[in-house]
């Protein structure tokens, strides 16, 4: 596989995930209880929609058609930000788990547009990297505004007090579901585990 061919993968995932994102994030705006983090959602899904237009400048400039290939990767984020939404917390508490769900989608966004533009970079394709690099940017931005307000919501989240329940008990069948697939993947990782243990 060509290094052009890598970087048209790498643009048809971005494309694939930038789509989903803007049918997903309409969500995490309803579902944010605070008015500021409806407004992050709200405004980043227009940047979303933006972004994926710049993708489609990018895939013309390069004679290609603008396709997706199914992102994995965003849907398992997704489904993630799905899981918070529908988690049994309210109000501040609510809004910590989708900071976190939009956190780990804005991560994952940097690394594959900081990917793409290094090989775009590599082949010498400068307007490509420019337009990339526009895209990375509002990104970083994105996260950094989620971050921020997860402070005010920790603050507040901690302020409602504990409640008198097991939160360690998987209550619902996906978290049951969840809860076992941890333990597979704990009694997985042993092995390597216990060889990085007996090496130190």
């Amino acid at each position: 596989m060509s290094l052009e061919n890598v970087l048209i993968d790498e643009l048809r995932d971005l494309y694939s995930a930038e789509n989903q994102l803007v049918k997903a994030l309409p969500k995490m705006a309803k579902a944010a209880v605070s008015p500021e983090l409806k407004q992050i959602f709200a405004s980043h899904l227009d940047e979303t929609k933006g972004h994926v237009e710049r993708l489609k400048q990018v895939f013309e400039h390069l004679g290609k058609k603008a396709t997706g290939q199914h992102c994995n990767g965003m849907e398992g984020l997704i489904e993630e930000g799905k899981e918070a939404i529908e988690k049994d917390e309210e109000g501040a508490t609510k809004d910590v788990c989708l900071i976190g769900a939009a956190l780990r989608v804005e991560h994952y966004e940097m690394a594959g547009y900081t990917a793409a533009i290094g090989i775009a970079k590599a082949l010498g394709e400068s307007e490509a990297v420019k337009l990339l690099t526009e895209t990375l940017r509002e990104e970083e931005t994105a996260g950094k505004k989620v971050l921020a307000q997860s402070k005010p919501a920790l603050a507040e989240s901690r302020s409602q007090g504990d409640e008198d329940e097991d939160d360690a008990a998987p209550k619902t069948t996906k978290e049951k579901e969840s809860a076992r697939k941890s333990k597979q993947d704990e009694r997985a990782a042993q092995p390597g585990l216990k060889k990085t243990a007996d090496a130190a």
